[in-house]
């Protein structure tokens, strides 16, 4: 059964997340630079079934762009012309990246496990952003 790919899309690193076969649990899968991240997906997607991906769209408070928007609308431009038969959505991710720092603390990561080089957030992130779609859609 196809799954659900999440992207959590920052200028050093991406945060990747999928849903299990059935759809119903989003678990972060994997943190990678942004320079690899097409090659990441596009070897993904050779091993993998994937039948859409949601990638995080940052919006201040009013709803409104923000610095981060004009990268994100860059990627998203770069996988559309990469993937253009592959669905993408678009997903709020506003304070994702507190929530995931917030979930990491409740499940007992160490400051080192969840500081922000590791990558551990990011994927994170893509986890929340993927299911917050997934009770959205």
């Amino acid at each position: 059964m196809p799954r659900v790919l999440s992207i959590d899309y920052g200028t050093k690193r991406v945060g990747l997340a999928v849903t299990d076969p059935l759809k119903i649990i989003a678990s972060p899968l994997d943190t990678v630079h942004s320079k690899d991240v097409i090659q990441y997906l596009q070897d993904y997607f050779q091993n993998e079934e994937v039948e859409a991906v949601v990638c995080g769209y940052p919006t201040n408070e009013e709803g409104e762009e923000t610095d981060a928007t004009r990268h994100v609308n860059a990627f998203i431009n770069l996988f559309r012309k990469k993937f253009p038969t592959m669905p993408l959505h678009l997903q709020d991710e506003s304070f994702s990246s507190q929530e995931a720092l917030q979930a990491m603390i409740n499940s007992g990561s160490k400051r080192k496990q969840r500081n922000k080089k590791s990558g551990n957030i990011d994927k994170v992130s893509a986890a929340i952003i993927l299911q917050q779609f997934l009770e959205d859609y």
